[in-house]
């Protein structure tokens, strides 16, 4: 009873978790305030703000089939910034593309940008609904329910999401856009990453460095994979969206087909590190409970223990990418496309290759993880021996 009580006050541990937390913040304020060397703002004479509408006119709007096309003057009460209280009319322009357009009715809140000239409002431009306070909540719930739920784990695992977020916007997207090589500048935020979240929820020990060891493994086995066959698959990374728009904004010299591979391997990084820590606890929990286990049983436990997560996990990646297509999927079934075309469809191949480059992955990480939590976990032989006094262990 007194070795389970001193194991739960090392895991709960405070003064450690307080540490973690602090060195956290101190990588959010860092990251916080790294320029990214992109411009935040080309139009200083532009205010955002959300309004009120208070009216709309919807007279030179009109119907082609499902679709609303023309124009809607929306009178617009200013809520925030420094005209607020101001009305002014707005024009939403609608394009035809139902992805695209937005429709107002009287009492939504929009957000606008302000064109002004010498303190006064000459245009006001409606960007979409405002939905950042909605945003907020349930941002707010989720943290509540983290925390709650997970306590100082919970606080980690937070730290650790907003860390990843700020690497992502901060550093990656930057250093994208400056033209840095899209497969070594992703490789290196995702080892970084995987350093800081493994580190940072399950601690300085032993156990992370397993977890980082057999996460690396199946991400740079990722990476090759991607290149390789990306290169087979012959597909251009202008199926990403948006990635066209980017190269008529001003960044014609952007690699992206070497994006769109480097963003194979980032998105299945998340679920390796998913494996390969759960492996590793497991592992480790059981070497705890018995020391004396060897290196081949631990090992073997480690193997048995992968397959049985293997399953859901491979599945996990296919509902998370098909998910995003299930629209164009059913225009598919619904057209009688036959399967022979939909398989050599640009994009149905890009997101094979996304599914099967991730799933092997996450194939490979396990043993690679069992394999060095066996190794690292396991005492020597001659050490089990010894401290048995030279008798052989028969439990």
């Amino acid at each position: 009873m007194q070795n389970k009580c001193l194991k739960l006050v090392q895991y709960i541990n405070p003064k450690k978790d307080v540490l973690t937390c602090a060195v956290s913040l101190l990588i959010i304020l860092i990251l916080l305030f790294i320029p990214t060397g992109i411009p935040a703002d080309c139009y200083p004479d532009s205010y955002r703000a959300c309004a009120l509408v208070t009216d709309t006119n919807d007279s030179t709007l009109y119907s082609t089939g499902i679709i609303l096309q023309g124009e809607q003057v929306c009178t617009l009460r200013i809520l925030s910034g420094p005209f607020k209280g101001q009305e002014i009319q707005g024009v939403n322009r609608l394009m035809g593309k139902l992805e695209f357009d937005k429709v107002f009715s009287k009492g939504d809140r929009a957000l606008v940008v302000l064109n002004t000239q010498n303190g006064k409002i000459v245009f006001a431009n409606i960007i979409d609904h405002y939905r950042i306070d909605i945003e907020a909540i349930l941002f707010a719930a989720f943290v509540l329910l983290l925390l709650v739920f997970a306590g100082w784990v919970g606080a980690k695992a937070l730290f650790s999401f907003i860390i990843t977020v700020l690497m992502i916007w901060k550093i990656l997207i930057p250093s994208l856009l400056k033209g840095w090589n899209p497969i070594i500048t992703a490789l290196a935020v995702v080892v970084l990453l995987t350093l800081i979240i493994i580190t940072l929820v399950g601690g300085l020990n032993k156990k992370s460095f397993v977890a980082v060891l057999g996460s690396l493994s199946g991400t740079i086995l990722t990476c090759i994979l991607a290149m390789l066959f990306g290169r087979f698959f012959k597909i251009h990374g202008a199926v990403m969206p948006f990635s066209e728009t980017l190269l008529y904004s001003g960044y014609p010299h952007l690699k992206i087909t070497e994006i769109f591979i480097a963003a194979i391997f980032i998105a299945s990084s998340g679920a390796l590190m998913d494996l390969a820590m759960d492996i590793s606890a497991a592992v480790y929990e059981l070497v705890e409970k018995n020391p004396l286990i060897t290196q081949r049983e631990a090992i073997m436990s480690g193997f048995n223990i992968g397959r049985a997560v293997i399953g859901t996990m491979t599945t996990t990646l296919l509902l998370a990418y098909s998910g995003g297509y299930l629209a164009l999927m059913m225009v598919f079934m619904a057209q009688g496309t036959p399967v022979a075309n939909i398989l050599n469809l640009k994009y149905v191949a890009a997101e094979m290759l996304h599914t099967l480059v991730g799933s092997f992955g996450l194939v490979a990480v396990a043993p690679f993880t069992a394999i060095a939590a066996g190794i690292v976990f396991t005492k020597p032989w001659c050490a089990v021996h010894l401290s048995k006094g030279g008798h052989e262990y028969n439990g």
